[in-house]
């Protein structure tokens, strides 16, 4: 018999509201889809707590953190929930689904709301995750766009999406676009775990009894790194491969990275973590172009001299379908031009 006022993982569909009642840092780094963030104890507070628990005593520590955590709830429902009906039901979680989130849900509960509180916690929620993504991958049936550097397979993603296509925009869900110099200007990534909720999300949306369009991706994403069984499963899947002229890729960059033509300063930052793959001669050469605002003879060095034999030979070696892929001519990368090919896509 189950105890009255937990819930399991199985039941997440039932609420109204997720309730994270840890700490801002660890809701920062990860938390339940759609869940808003009501700490029972701010990080301050937790760090005092604890080490008085390790330092006076256990007993010391509950009753400061008894006082803190009844202002906290007490001020959470006076800002975010007064407005809510008797028939509200939410789930409030912490890290192992106990002291944190049994004392905000006992109140709730005391008020009158049917609050209930996640067996195991974030805990258990993040294992869930992690063993989803080693065993959906293999799961799916995924086309893997390819193509060299500035070939718009995140334009033809969109397309697709917006087709009505399954898409897995990994370059989205990282808020990253994979180069060396992918990093997005005032954009920090999300932690690891959040990209992994990310992913686990998007997966569990799509069904296996449609194709998945996904792009040709390396192992990282920037900061963050794709699950094992992803990896592999895109790998073995059959690839698409965009073929663009270099003329046209040079155009489509200058557009998709126009930021950089603002602040020519951050890119040569970027290209110096170019050192090593290039001589200090090249890229010295390629930052003395964007100082000079010569941005189209760069991009098309950068191209030429650099992403294209880099992608060739990362694609032959990791994609063994690469090879074999039918090529999708595009002239140019117009919105029109991509839209039609991801409407021949799904028609084909």
């Amino acid at each position: 018999m189950r105890q009255a006022g937990v819930a399991t993982l199985a039941q997440l569909a039932e609420f109204d509201e997720f309730i994270d009642a840890r700490s801002p840092a660890e809701y920062a780094d990860d938390h339940l889809p759609g869940a808003i963030s009501c700490p029972v104890l701010d990080d301050a507070q937790r760090e005092r707590v604890g080490t008085l628990y390790q330092q006076a005593s256990p007993f010391a520590a509950k009753k400061i953190g008894a006082v803190w955590v009844a202002q906290n709830v007490a001020r959470h429902i006076e800002t975010l929930f007064l407005d809510k009906p008797r028939e509200w039901r939410p789930l409030v979680y912490c890290w192992r689904g106990g002291q944190r989130s049994g004392a905000f849900s006992h109140i709730l509960r005391q008020i009158g709301w049917d609050a209930q509180r996640l067996e195991g916690g974030y805990k258990l929620w993040r294992r869930q995750v992690i063993a989803d993504l080693a065993a959906w991958p293999r799961q799916f049936a995924f086309r893997v766009v390819a193509g060299a550097t500035g070939s718009g397979k995140s334009r033809l993603l969109e397309a697709l999406a917006g087709a009505g296509a399954q898409v897995l925009h990994l370059e989205q869900l990282a808020e990253h676009k994979g180069s060396l110099l992918g990093e997005l200007p005032h954009t920090q990534q999300p932690s690891q775990r959040s990209f992994e909720s990310r992913l686990h999300g998007a997966l569990a949306a799509f069904s296996r009894n449609r194709p998945v369009f996904v792009e040709a991706e390396s192992r990282r994403i920037g900061g963050v790194q794709l699950p094992n069984a992803l990896i592999d499963a895109m790998r073995a899947a059959p690839s698409l491969r965009l073929e663009v002229p270099l003329a046209a890729r040079v155009d489509f960059l200058l557009e998709d990275y126009d930021y950089f033509l603002a602040d020519p300063a951050w890119l040569v930052e970027r290209l110096a973590q170019l050192v090593g793959l290039q001589s200090r001669e090249v890229v010295a050469h390629w930052s003395t172009l964007a100082q000079a605002g010569e941005f189209r003879p760069l991009v098309h060095e950068l191209l030429a001299l650099h992403y294209d034999p880099l992608y060739q030979r990362s694609q032959q070696k990791n994609f063994g379908a690469y090879a074999a892929a039918p090529p999708m001519p595009l002239a140019d990368l117009s919105a029109a031009s991509v839209a039609r090919l991801a409407r021949e896509l799904l028609a084909a």
